[in-house]
């Protein structure tokens, strides 16, 4: 079905970082009231929300809950669980509820609090939670240890080194330090990085993405209603999805991701190819994920992603500029919603308010995040409107 009549029109991003104010539910409501108002609408206007639910403070009917608290009363609610893809499956749910008339204008919003609000206890039941209950929870593997097997694997395969790995933090904070709401803005080495404290060998601390509080919010609606809104519409050129496990013990190959699959089905859509792609806008949970999607989605040979990365091609000035806003690795993690700035940043970039990392030139975005183990992977090409 063709996207390219389904237009983001509103966005709005809350406090980031360390947020001990607001929980969750709190966040998420200021997420989407402000992005309601940034469209030019009033929230009567609202007739979808869908969510993605907190791992903080659960609630049952996530959604209906941050309706309830917005005073909104949709037509259609969906509360949406893809761990860390969910932003762009959520956004393939908005367009469908707008082009098979289940609502006209939907509110894509999530937050969480996993650095202000989450205890300790509950962070490692989270972390220890995620693996198969019989065959890789007993082993008492956390995520990071997971990603550090891909790293492995990686490493083994295509002789990818420790200091190619750091280079997705150095690209990471280089944008960071142009964003002034990123979390950590401190440039950083590749030496850094290799002398940053271990946590699963061969990641170190600076491999890891940050934990953080925050939320934000898009509004979607038919590009002719769109064109009577405030801000230019951006519009939905492509779409995929891949899937090739849960579990990561299931994986046939740790160097090779669905993102392949997702990443092909949204260029095929949107009739473009990966050489086409102004900004690229990655899942960067670990440096290794940030890696694998590099190749697999198609902007270097598989297992040249350690080069590509090396080559500065990433950064400021870079040929394939990523995560314009320092992504998760320095500008902003809070668990689920964490691919949320993401695309929040690319409106940014596309309403040319980017500042300091402003863009001289963008026409497709590709926007690609994963949930669980290199698992659940969701890719979405942006465009402007014709």
């Amino acid at each position: 079905m063709d996207l390219s009549n389904i237009a983001i029109v509103g966005s709005f991003e809350t406090d980031l970082g360390v947020v001990t104010d607001r929980g969750p539910m709190a966040l998420g409501v200021q997420a989407t009231l402000g992005a309601i108002a940034d469209a030019g609408l009033k929230p009567s206007a609202i007739d979808g929300l869908i969510t993605c639910n907190s791992l903080v403070t659960p609630i049952m009917y996530h959604a209906e809950a941050t309706a309830e608290y917005c005073g909104l009363t949709p037509r259609h609610c969906l509360s949406v669980g893809t761990g860390g893809g969910t932003t762009y499956t959520a956004l393939r749910y908005a367009a469908a509820a707008i082009q098979t008339g289940l609502a006209s204008t939907v509110v894509v919003s999530m937050a969480d609090s996993m650095r202000s609000f989450m205890t300790r206890d509950r962070a490692m039941a989270v972390q220890s939670s995620s693996g198969h209950p019989h065959f890789e929870q007993p082993y008492g593997p956390t995520v990071p240890a997971y990603y550090a097997l891909i790293a492995r694997a990686h490493m083994d395969t295509f002789g990818t080194t420790e200091a190619q790995f750091a280079e997705a933090m150095v690209s990471s904070r280089a944008w960071a330090h142009q964003n002034p709401t990123a979390q950590y803005r401190e440039r950083v080495t590749v030496d850094d990085v290799l002398a940053s404290k271990p946590i699963a060998d061969p990641l170190k601390l600076l491999d890891c993405s940050i934990v953080s509080d925050g939320g934000a919010a898009v509004v979607l609606t038919t590009l002719e209603r769109a064109r009577d809104l405030p801000h230019a519409p951006i519009v939905l050129k492509g779409y995929g999805e891949g899937h090739h496990y849960e579990h990561i013990s299931q994986a046939t190959d740790l160097t090779q991701s669905a993102a392949a699959d997702s990443g092909k089905a949204a260029f095929e859509q949107a009739g473009i190819q990966p050489t086409d792609i102004d900004l690229a806008q990655l899942y960067d949970c670990f440096s290794p994920a940030l890696l694998i999607q590099l190749e697999d989605l198609g902007f270097c040979e598989k297992g040249a992603g350690g080069e590509f990365l090396a080559s500065g091609a990433t950064q400021p000035g870079g040929k394939l500029p990523v995560n314009t806003h320092g992504g998760m690795l320095s500008h902003c993690h809070p668990g689920n919603p964490g691919a949320i700035f993401g695309l929040t940043e690319a409106i940014r970039q596309y309403r040319g308010e980017a500042k300091e990392r402003q863009l001289p030139h963008l026409e497709h975005t590709l926007l690609h995040a994963q949930g669980g183990i290199m698992s659940s992977h969701a890719t979405v090409v942006l465009g402007r409107a014709n």
